[in-house]
């Protein structure tokens, strides 16, 4: 694979368009602390623009959606004819029709190369304070290194390639292929074993290293030939093993209950392994992930008034069916206690909605206190129930103060229209299947009680890797070795552990193999960011899907988007479109 350098005389105009990114670049910056004449300024100062830029990195409409729809796990159609159509970006990466300007893919490509130019700027600082015998920039400089290395596994994900740089006044290296497979290793082993778990799960520590490691060997494969069959050799297979057995015969532990991992203090959830920290700081730490799949019309923290959801991304009728098949006849709900979750429990009185109408339904409401609401989770599908405001967007309270919940109203509709939100199964790209209530809605995180609005103020860690997939990962690694009986156990090991709803808890499996194992993915790693790495690396992202029917291998990579290729066009040679773009 021929190296291709960054020549030094560009601009730095170029250089920002080539390295950092392809749109705009104005950002929150949480901490702007770059000098400071003490050690622990040097320190916090270097890695808390890193870490949290990393938060943009995730944001809904950037990196996390654009891994989310592009799969067959999501999609976002053009709401109503009114919302959502953005320039038609979310269609086009959810039917794999994406061009190079794309922005959906150009925002992943603008925060993902700025923060790994943030990562290398604090390698640069905190490397010769570590020199000196610093201990805390010492561990800060290895937390950089893995964040440089968990960056460019982005990169490489979505485009293919990696960027080498090691200091600001270097040229940079573009790697693809195994000598990209061979820098990221080289940047994780230098620091897994001087790195510490003694901080949490918000900073990179031994662990996440270990994970990181696992990953890019279970991936190796089609890092190497992204467009062909992957060829699992052993060797990586065996790599796998090892790194996940590190993290399983730790400190960690499965939570009994599956929905605590994504609750307000997730944070001290001895499942997680690296998270984006979110403890109700800034208002940049934002419950996005819990916003956007759900109804407009829900108010799910009835204490604040404001909060709602955006009627955004709907789970596909596809990947509904494959939880349907799997329990059949029995109803997912109720087979398996990752699919659902009731915490809002319609008295029995009221359940039956025959001849209700939001034109009769005054008294058709049952009282609950403010702080104790709370919507389901899993997957919220038919009639939602929540609170309800006046004329006035007072919430209508019972007597005794308690909140009223109703079944939820439709938005914007005249009173002579008005319907209840009904989350039916079919969505799509039709008028009739793009409505608003159309498509089950991820509820997988939890409404913070410290947010006071739909955006801000979240406590809720976003979960970036935990234990729960290190099992996956070894499973998988122990079935492409041939050795189905311990892949059967780690997964029924993860199956199982789920107890703290014990009809719900899902069984142990009698047989596995790759499907059944891709299928088991999916149950345990939903709304995550991670279906698409998985349908590619299992075969799965050139199938046919709702709304989806684009076949083309080179679809794999994102094309690196044009305004980039602008930005180096002085430098022939230097960023090359993908195949297929």
């Amino acid at each position: 694979m021929k190296n291709i350098r960054f020549n030094s005389a560009l601009t730095t105009v170029i250089f920002l368009l080539t390295f950092f990114g392809c749109t705009k670049l104005d950002e929150d910056i949480l901490d702007e602390s770059l000098t400071g004449t003490g050690q622990a300024e040097v320190v916090s100062g270097s890695i808390a623009p890193v870490y949290g830029l990393l938060r943009q990195v995730w944001l809904h409409t950037v990196n996390f959606g654009l891994q989310e729809i592009a799969s067959d796990e999501a999609i976002l159609p053009y709401r109503g004819g009114t919302d959502w159509y953005d320039g038609g970006k979310f269609i086009a990466v959810h039917q794999h029709l994406m061009t190079a300007s794309n922005s959906l893919v150009g925002d992943s490509w603008t925060y993902i190369t700025l923060c790994l130019s943030r990562a290398v700027v604090a390698e640069e600082r905190l490397r010769p304070e570590a020199k000196k015998g610093n201990a805390t920039a010492a561990g800060a400089l290895n937390e950089m290194i893995t964040m440089k290395a968990y960056l460019n596994m982005l990169a490489l994900d979505n485009w293919g390639l990696v960027f080498k740089k090691e200091s600001s006044d270097q040229v940079s290296v573009i790697l693809r292929g195994q000598e990209a497979i061979d820098y990221i290793e080289g940047e994780l082993l230098s620091v897994v074993n001087v790195l510490t778990n003694d901080i949490g799960p918000g900073r990179f520590n031994k662990d996440a290293a270990s994970a990181l490691l696992a990953r890019l060997y279970l991936n190796a494969a089609v890092y190497r030939d992204p467009y062909g069959t992957p060829n699992f050799k052993k060797e990586d297979m065996d790599k796998v093993i090892q790194y996940t057995n590190s993290i399983i015969s730790g400190a960690h532990s499965l939570s009994a209950e599956y929905f605590e991992l994504f609750n307000d203090a997730n944070h001290t959830n001895p499942e997680l392994i690296f998270a984006l920290d979110q403890r109700g700081v800034l208002e940049t730490e934002a419950v996005r992930w819990s916003y956007w799949p759900i109804s407009g019309a829900l108010i799910p923290r009835p204490e604040f008034p404001n909060t709602r959801g955006t009627d955004a991304v709907a789970a596909t009728p596809d990947f509904i069916q494959t939880w349907v098949d799997a329990y059949a006849p029995v109803d997912p709900a109720k087979a398996d206690a990752r699919f659902y979750q009731e915490n809002t429990v319609i008295p029995d009185n009221l359940k039956d909605l025959t001849g209700v109408t939001p034109a009769n339904d005054a008294n058709h409401y049952y009282c609950v206190d403010a702080k104790s609401f709370e919507i389901n989770r899993g997957f919220l599908r038919g009639v939602i129930w929540g609170p309800r405001k006046d004329a006035g967007g007072n919430i209508l309270t019972c007597v005794d103060g308690k909140v009223r919940i109703y079944p939820v109203i439709k938005l914007n509709d005249s009173d002579a229209n008005k319907v209840y939100v009904n989350h039916t199964l079919n969505v799509d790209f039709t008028d009739a299947g793009s409505l608003h209530n159309t498509g089950y809605r991820f509820s997988k995180y939890q409404f913070s009680h410290t947010g006071p609005n739909c955006c801000s103020y979240g406590s809720v860690d976003e979960v970036l890797m935990r234990l729960g997939e290190m099992y996956l990962m070894r499973a998988e690694a122990k079935l492409r070795n041939g050795d189905n009986a311990g892949a059967l156990a780690d997964v029924n090991t993860l199956r199982t552990s789920r107890t703290a709803r014990p009809a719900q808890t899902p069984p142990a499996l009698t047989t596995i193999n790759l499907d059944v194992l891709y299928r088991e993915t999916g149950f345990e790693l939903y709304w995550e960011g991670l279906r698409r790495n998985y349908q590619i690396r299992f075969g799965k992202y050139e199938g046919r899907w709702t709304g989806k029917t684009d076949t083309d291998v080179h679809k794999r990579l994102f094309p690196i988007p044009q305004k980039a290729i602008d930005g180096a066009s002085s430098e022939k040679g230097f960023l090359v479109q993908n195949l297929g773009y």
